[in-house]
């Protein structure tokens, strides 16, 4: 098996930080952005919304892609983050953030996030998530209030970036960090052995 080079990535997000992790893997890669629709209906699990949700992303962008451009593997992921069975999307607003971190500070929540790993051309496709446990310390409502004012929760699932300042708020995880990023990228490199693409 090689690195296979002529095979690139299709990244299927908008996000920064999923931008900078499949950057640091060091293949060939682009970005296709899709609107895809994000609502799931009925009885569902953390771990089956999450697969749901990269696989429709990946298979959005496969729709947009002329046919000279279907080559590559589109890589689609989704992140969420459960509290007491309850899925905690990106905020509304300042007060849900607010709301958010009140629930989530001085206890244990879980990072979900799901892989989805599709072949441009031929529609083939793998599907995985990770799982990672997210301690966060006790937080005063001041201290709150104050992380929320830095502008830094407003667009993460969970209403708080590991990678930034809300480092300073977990007391511990249990699992893959970069999960927690938005992107698990040793889920990721499994899953890109399917296609023959070798990271290392």
């Amino acid at each position: 098996m090689s690195h296979n080079p002529t095979q690139r990535l299709i990244l299927a997000s908008s996000s920064p930080r999923r931008q900078e992790l499949i950057q640091s893997l060091g293949l060939p890669y682009i970005i296709r952005v899709s609107d895809a629709d994000e609502t799931v209906e009925g009885e569902i699990t953390p771990a089956e919304i999450v697969e749901l949700l990269s696989l429709r992303k990946a298979s959005a962008v496969r729709e947009l892609l002329q046919d000279s451009e279907k080559h590559g593997i589109i890589v689609g992921s989704d992140t969420i983050v459960v509290y007491q069975n309850e899925v905690l999307g990106k905020p509304v607003d300042e007060e849900d953030s607010f709301q958010t971190l009140k629930a989530l500070q001085g206890n244990t929540h879980e990072v979900y996030s799901g892989v989805a790993c599709l072949d441009a051309n031929t529609g083939r496709h793998v599907v995985s998530h990770c799982v990672t446990r997210v301690s966060m310390k006790p937080l005063s409502d001041d201290q709150i209030r104050r992380y929320i004012a830095t502008g830094e929760p407003k667009d993460k699932a969970g209403s708080y970036g590991i990678q930034g300042l809300g480092a300073t708020t977990i007391k511990s995880i249990e699992g893959d960090y970069f999960n927690v990023v938005g992107l698990p990228l040793s889920l990721l490199s499994d899953l890109l052995l399917s296609f023959d693409i070798q990271v290392l």
